[in-house]
């Protein structure tokens, strides 16, 4: 059997399979353009770029035998969200990284809430790239959108939900939310308190590798998977980035260089200092 992995980046997806012994067999990639605004605002097209995830599966589908893809893996940028109805159709783009729209409630609510609090509970320094304060934003913003969303989700647990899933979310990238407590590994029931945001609205977060759940069996045929096709958690691109370059033990990093320049190192558990937290190091599983 074959399995398949997709990262979903800010200018592109791509998606590549593997065999069993982990030879790499074909590979594929689409494009998408950021959506620039006013104040400040960057970002996706979520449902184009759902779309464009599908093409790549199916394109390296069609070049291994049918249906021979047992399982894939999702890895994706952090922080970007998405709101959906209750048919999974976005509500509006999903307000990625960059966007700087939320500013003001990564000041404000930051200070309310308690800086040092924030970040003893999620290992992040408050800043406005964080989905946390995107949330804010759209709450006071766009009043109507926050209403009528079903789901809050970031890009791997969006495209589980568009494969027929109950959507999870890799505990990597729970951990880019703002939201997740990364010493007890759940959502944090003071954060979405704070924020008045039910945890039904956000994905079930898991570790990386276990298993999410079963593709839908006709959307698992229409993209050339295997009928019993499942998904496993993977989670934030970097760690995961970090994972396949061999990072598995304290005292090895990795260097990577994209839309974001970024070093992960590994350690044995969660690091927390004063020094980490005044220099805006972040520290999640």
């Amino acid at each position: 059997m074959n399995y398949l992995g997709i990262d979903i980046g800010t200018s592109r997806c791509k998606a590549a399979i593997f065999d069993e012994k982990g030879v790499q067999l074909v590979e594929a990639y689409r494009l998408y353009d950021v959506i620039f605004t006013t104040g400040g605002g960057a970002e996706l097209d979520s449902d184009l770029v759902i779309s464009k995830c599908f093409e790549v599966i199916r394109e390296c589908t069609s070049k291994v035998k049918p249906g021979s893809v047992a399982g894939l893996g999702i890895s994706c940028q952090g922080e970007a969200v998405t709101p959906v109805d209750q048919n999974g159709k976005a509500l509006s783009n999903a307000m990625i990284t960059s966007d700087l729209r939320p500013l003001f409630y990564s000041k404000e609510w930051a200070r309310e809430f308690g800086a040092k609090k924030l970040y003893e509970i999620t290992g992040q320094t408050a800043h406005p790239m964080f989905t946390l304060f995107k949330l804010l934003w759209l709450k006071d913003q766009k009043p109507e959108v926050w209403k009528n969303a079903a789901k809050f989700l970031c890009f791997e647990d969006l495209l589980q939900y568009h494969l027929g899933l109950d959507p999870a979310i890799g505990w990597s990238l729970a951990g880019r939310t703002m939201l997740f407590d990364v010493k007890q590994h759940k959502w944090s029931s003071e954060i979405l308190s704070a924020i008045d945001l039910s945890p039904e609205k956000l994905a079930t977060p898991l570790p990386s590798g276990k298993i999410a759940g079963q593709v839908n069996a006709n959307t698992a045929t229409d993209l050339g998977l295997a009928k019993d096709a499942f998904v496993v958690a993977a989670g934030h691109d970097q760690p995961c980035a970090a994972l396949g370059a061999g990072v598995t033990n304290p005292g090895i990093a990795v260097y990577s260089l994209g839309t974001v320049e970024c070093i992960t190192p590994a350690f044995s558990k969660p690091v927390f200092s004063e020094e980490l937290f005044n220099n805006n190091f972040c520290s999640y599983d």
